[in-house]
């Protein structure tokens, strides 16, 4: 059996608009990613936190956006909000005025926040113009409710946005769902590794927000097939519209299952599965900083008592759906 690995740390941001660090970088359990090549197919610590000045004493009781809240990312949201430039200024100020000297990257992420609400092309005439109003994706009040949700309640900035830049994706996310990290992309590059990859019918287990699927899916050749899997309803859903924004339906299968369970049609067919399963241990998941802790999903997070209850999972069921000499690329926090 061969084995690479890589050590990679933790972190939640991936945008590439600064050379600085990643926001909030956290030391608990690096995972490690890697990639097996089965030639005979057979069955088979301590989190460190990273708070900061805005950690409050205990979670707030009820985090989630009203329900009247628009679901649609930011992004993705026509820019029909017109702003007067002084309206602008002044949130800007409110805004700036919430942020710590003990939290300098929440200065970056309301650049991004209104890099998101903005209409480039209205921003370029408004520029010109001198002082004409902004085209925002959002009423003023509406980003201010998500800039209070960032700096106040500690929800993820992805979740308030709706988004995640990860490889060369703009990655929906929502509430409900795993934020993609940064470590995450070298599994993308560990399945191009294979050769013959690009024609090989992949398994996506646990997709998430169809990240991967989607981008193992646009390096796939004309018979190369990507099956995504997830429990989560909100998950599947998140997922399809990413595979419905880059076009590759053709390409990926999203299912609705546990794990294995919607594959039974793929037994023995596939030439790779592909995973990120929870993998922190039930009794670390306290000490996850609050964003992670409070906001993500624990059906994403929690790997049992020792972390290894899903991988073991997946180890168990590798050779009912894999081709002989198949493939196993997964991340975890152990090396094994």
């Amino acid at each position: 059996m061969a084995m690479l690995a890589l050590s990679l740390s933790l972190s939640l941001s991936s945008r590439p608009l600064s050379s600085s660090s990643a926001f909030l970088r956290s030391k608990q359990r690096a995972p490690h990613l890697h990639l097996h090549r089965l030639l005979l197919p057979k069955p088979l610590s301590s989190a460190s936190t990273s708070a900061c000045a805005l950690t409050p004493p205990t979670p707030l009781a009820d985090t989630t956006p009203a329900p009247d809240a628009d679901p649609t990312p930011l992004f993705l949201r026509p820019a029909t909000h017109r702003v007067p430039p002084t309206a602008l200024a002044a949130f800007r100020r409110r805004a700036s005025a919430l942020v710590p000297p003990s939290a300098p990257h929440l200065h970056r992420h309301l650049r991004w926040l209104l890099a998101d609400a903005t209409d480039p092309s209205s921003s370029a005439a408004a520029a010109s113009d001198g002082d004409g109003p902004a085209l925002l994706r959002a009423p003023l009040e509406d980003l201010e409710a998500m800039w209070l949700r960032h700096v106040r309640e500690r929800t993820p900035f992805q979740y308030v946005v709706g988004n995640e830049h990860w490889r060369d994706l703009v990655v929906a996310v929502a509430e409900g769902v795993l934020i993609p990290r940064p470590e995450t992309e070298a599994v993308v590059d560990m399945v191009r590794a294979v050769e013959g990859f690009a024609d090989g019918w992949w398994a996506d287990l646990g997709t998430g927000s169809g990240a991967i699927a989607v981008a193992v899916a646009r390096e796939l050749g004309a018979h190369g097939r990507v099956f995504a899997t997830d429990v989560s309803e909100v998950a599947i859903d998140v997922a399809r519209l990413n595979v419905q924004r880059y076009g590759v339906q053709d390409k990926v299968e999203i299912r609705h299952g546990s794990w294995f369970e919607p594959l039974q049609d793929l037994k023995g067919k596939l030439m790779g599965v592909i995973s990120n399963p929870p993998y922190i241990p039930t009794d670390d998941l306290p000490g996850l900083q609050p964003e992670v802790g409070w906001h993500e999903p624990k059906l994403a997070l929690d790997g049992g008592k020792d972390g290894l209850e899903h991988l073991l999972h997946l180890c168990e069921g590798l050779s009912s759906v894999l081709e002989p000499g198949g493939f196993f690329v997964f991340e975890t926090s152990s090396v094994l």
